[in-house]
């Protein structure tokens, strides 16, 4: 019995014949294996497209922005997870990545559908994204994107981003509608809530073109990366144990009370 609606039974990105493999319509030896930068594969791959220069500088850019903020708890559990068996690095690098919700990372996908709402409304209805974030507060919603535990009062990569986007001649609708969102949450929040860079990411990609529907792969695909180079430190500097100890001894056991 087949679970779910059927669609068309093809893909389009790859084959491969005995001595041929074709991704989304080129030759992979001889049109894509030293002729594109791995960035520019990526967005070939998800789009079916090769990138415009803009595409490929601010993709390039996003990676980069995303990829590392030190001990966070995806590295931490992909470092303890590598600790307990170094045989197993895909493990490790899985587990890692499963930590990717909408706390971390995840936000970058939800804040691109915030902004794509908050579009589609203003058109329909004829409100302000200041009207939309006064609503969100007085309702008692957080906005994704919004708001960090260290950047503080901005979130520096937010702001590069945003002010590279708008030298290069790029920032559009979800640019601007990034910038309206921050001085209205300026004006309406009782306390700085800063920008953070998950909600600077998708304003740009969505500026470009970029397929929604891939929006949380761009820090999943930048965060593999540092998660690599913390298991690659792991087996020479290993701190995952040190790390699992501290987990433990920071936590005080209290009984369950009948």
């Amino acid at each position: 019995m087949q679970i779910g609606k059927a669609g068309p039974a093809t893909t389009s990105i790859s084959t491969a014949t005995p001595d041929t493999i074709t991704v989304r319509g080129r030759d992979l030896t001889s049109d894509l294996m030293g002729s594109v930068s791995f960035t520019e594969y990526f967005f070939l791959l998800t789009t079916g497209r090769a990138p415009s220069e803009d595409q490929r500088y601010f993709l390039d850019l996003l990676l980069v922005s995303i990829a590392e903020h030190g001990l966070v708890p995806t590295n931490q559990v992909a470092r303890m997870t590598y600790a307990a068996d170094t045989d197993f690095l895909q493990g490790a690098v899985a587990a890692g990545l499963l930590g990717c919700g909408k706390v971390i990372l995840g936000t970058t996908e939800v804040a691109g559908a915030f902004l794509q709402e908050a579009a589609a409304r203003i058109t329909a209805e004829g409100i302000t994204m200041a009207d939309i974030v006064t609503e969100a507060r007085e309702a008692g919603r957080r906005l994704p994107g919004f708001g960090h535990p260290i950047h503080k009062p901005v979130d520096p990569r937010a702001q590069r981003i945003l002010s590279l986007a708008e030298e290069r001649g790029v920032a559009g609708t979800y640019c601007s509608l990034a910038r309206q969102t921050e001085a209205a949450v300026a004006n309406v929040w009782p306390r700085p809530l800063p920008m953070n860079v998950s909600f600077a990411i998708p304003a740009v990609l969505l500026d470009l073109e970029f397929p929604a529907s891939v929006l949380k792969a761009i820090p999943i695909l930048a965060r593999t990366a540092s998660l690599l180079a913390h298991l690659a430190e792991e087996a020479d500097t290993p701190i995952g144990f040190t790390l699992a100890h501290h987990a433990e001894s920071g936590i005080t056991f209290k009984p369950q009370e009948d």
